[in-house]
C-alpha cells in the first residue's frame, strides 16, 4: 500500500507542477499505474460532480460575457472608495461575497488591483486588505452554495440526510467569522505606508505615477449585464431553496428528484436564459476565465478523484487499520489532512472529493467533515496560487510580498488565523445542529 501512495503522491506533485488541466491527467497516469501494475480495480469517475460543475461554469461564463461580472466588479468599486479607510475589513467581505455569488474564487483577480489602488490612495498599507481579500476568496468556495466544493461534499453526504442547507448553516457563518478576525488582525500588519522603506524607496524612484494604475473594464451595455446578474443569483437562489426543502422537488417514483440533476437544469437552464434574453454570443462565453478556470476544475476532479476513489477502494481494510482508531478518537485531526492535501492540489473540489470518501470510510460523522469543509483551503501556505501572485503583482507600493524564507510571506498569518477560527467556529456550530 505504501508503494502505491507513493505514486499517487508522486502523481499529485507533478501534476501541480505542470498546472492547468496536468493535474487531471497526472491523475490518469496514477490511476493506470494503480490498475495496470497492481491490479486494483478503477471505480466509477465522478460524472455527477463533473457535470455539476459543468452546469454552474456555463451559466457563470455566460454570465461573465454578458458583462455581468464587469457590472459586479463596478458596484465593488463604489463600495470600496465609499469607505476607503475601512478598506481592510470590506475588501475581504467584497470578495467574499462574489466568491459566494459565483462560485468561483477567480472573480477575485477582478477585484484585486481596485482594492489595491484604493489602500493607495488612502495611504493604507496594500498588503493588509490584500492579503486577508485573497484569503477571503477563497474561503468563500466552502460558503457558496454552487462551488464545486459544495457540489462535491454535498454529492457525497446526501446519502446521510445531509441537505444543502445543512452545510451552509454550518459553513456560512463560521467563515465569515473567521475572515473578520482575519481582517482584525490584518489591520496591525506592518508598518504604516509612508514608514515602509521599500514604499519610500519606489516613491523616490518615481515608480508610483498615475499612469500606471490599473484600468478596469467598461460595462458595455448596462441593461444586459444587470439581467444576467439578476437570472444568475435567482438560479442560484432556486438551488438554496430547492435544495434546503426537498418536498419542492418533482418527485419519482416516491423519490425526489436528486440534487445533481436539479442543479445541472437549472444552471444549464439559466446559461441558455442569459444567452437569449441578452442576444449573447456563446462563443465568447467559452473564450472567458470563468470558462477557462472551470473546465481546468473539471479535469482535475476526473483525473484526481478517480484515482483517489480507487486507491482508498482498494486499500480500505488497511487504511481501516492504520488509522481509524486515531480518527475515532480526535475526528477532527482528519481536518489536517484535508489541510495537506489542498496545499498539494489548488483545488478544494478535488481534495474533498479525494479525501472525504476516506473520512466516510472510517465512520466520521458527516456533520463533522462539514465542520471540517474550511480545512481544504489550505492552498494559501505555499505562495505560488495564481490569485495570490496576482494579489502582489497588484500592489505597486511592494508591500505584499514572499519573505525570505518563502513561508513567511503575506498570507500567511490571516489564512492562518481565518482557517483555524473556521474550523473552530464549525465544531461549535455542529454541536447546535446535528
Amino acid at each position: 500500500m505504501l508503494i502505491q501512495f507513493l505514486f499517487v503522491l508522486a502523481a499529485i506533485i507533478v501534476g501541480a507542477r505542470l498546472g492547468g488541466i496536468g493535474l487531471g491527467v497526472m491523475g490518469g497516469v496514477g490511476l493506470a499505474i494503480l490498475t495496470f501494475v497492481f491490479g486494483l480495480q478503477p471505480t466509477a469517475p465522478p460524472i455527477d460532480v463533473m457535470l455539476m460543475i459543468a452546469a454552474v461554469i456555463s451559466a457563470a461564463s455566460c454570465m461573465q460575457a454578458a458583462g455581468g461580472l464587469d457590472y459586479m466588479v463596478k458596484i465593488a468599486e463604489r463600495i470600496l472608495r465609499r469607505n476607503p479607510a475601512h478598506i481592510t475589513i470590506l475588501a475581504p467581505l467584497v470578495t467574499y461575497t462574489f466568491t459566494f455569488l459565483a462560485g468561483t474564487g477567480h472573480v477575485a483577480y477582478s477585484l484585486l488591483p481596485v482594492i489595491s489602488e484604493v489602500a493607495l490612495e488612502t495611504k493604507i498599507r496594500p498588503e493588509r486588505p490584500l492579503a486577508i481579500a485573497t484569503i477571503a476568496s477563497q474561503q468563500g468556495i466552502t460558503a457558496s452554495p454552487i462551488s464545486a466544493a459544495t457540489v462535491a461534499l454535498l454529492g457525497m453526504l446526501s446519502c446521510f440526510g445531509i441537505t444543502l442547507f445543512d452545510i451552509l448553516i454550518i459553513c456560512i457563518p463560521s467563515t465569515l467569522i473567521g475572515i473578520l478576525v482575519g481582517a482584525l488582525y490584518s489591520m496591525r500588519v506592518g508598518k504604516e505606508l509612508a514608514d515602509d522603506p521599500e514604499y519610500i524607496k519606489r516613491v523616490r524612484e518615481g515608480l508610483l505615477n498615475d499612469s500606471q494604475q490599473v484600468k478596469l473594464n467598461d460595462v458595455k451595455n448596462v441593461t444586459k449585464a444587470r439581467l444576467s446578474v439578476i437570472i444568475f443569483l435567482l438560479t442560484t437562489l432556486s438551488i438554496v431553496i430547492f435544495g434546503s426543502v426537498p418536498q419542492l422537488r418533482p418527485s419519482f417514483d416516491g423519490t425526489a428528484l436528486s440534487m445533481p440533476l436539479l442543479i445541472e437544469i437549472l444552471m444549464l437552464t439559466a446559461a441558455a436564459l442569459i444567452l437569449l434574453l441578452t442576444r449573447t454570443n456563446g462563443i465568447e462565453a467559452a473564450k472567458g476565465s470563468v470558462f477557462s478556470a472551470g473546465m481546468q476544475a473539471v479535469i482535475a476532479i476526473f483525473g484526481i478523484a478517480w484515482m483517489g476513489d480507487t486507491f482508498i477502494n482498494g486499500n480500505i481494510a488497511e487504511l481501516k487499520i492504520g488509522i481509524e482508531g486515531v480518527v475515532t478518537q480526535m475526528p477532527w485531526l482528519f481536518g489536517v489532512a484535508l489541510f495537506a492535501m489542498s496545499i498539494l492540489l489548488y483545488s478544494q473540489a478535488a481534495t474533498i472529493r479525494a479525501i472525504a470518501p476516506l473520512g466516510i470510510a472510517l465512520g466520521i460523522s458527516p456533520w463533522m467533515l462539514i465542520a471540517l469543509f474550511p480545512a481544504v483551503n489550505g492552498y494559501f501556505f505555499i505562495p505560488n496560487y495564481p490569485t495570490i501572485i496576482a494579489a502582489i503583482n497588484f500592489d505597486r507600493t511592494g508591500s505584499t510580498r514572499i519573505g525570505k524564507w518563502v513561508l513567511n510571506h503575506s498570507f500567511m498569518m490571516p489564512g492562518l488565523i481565518t482557517t483555524a477560527v473556521s474550523l473552530s467556529v464549525g465544531l461549535l456550530l455542529i454541536q447546535l445542529f446535528q
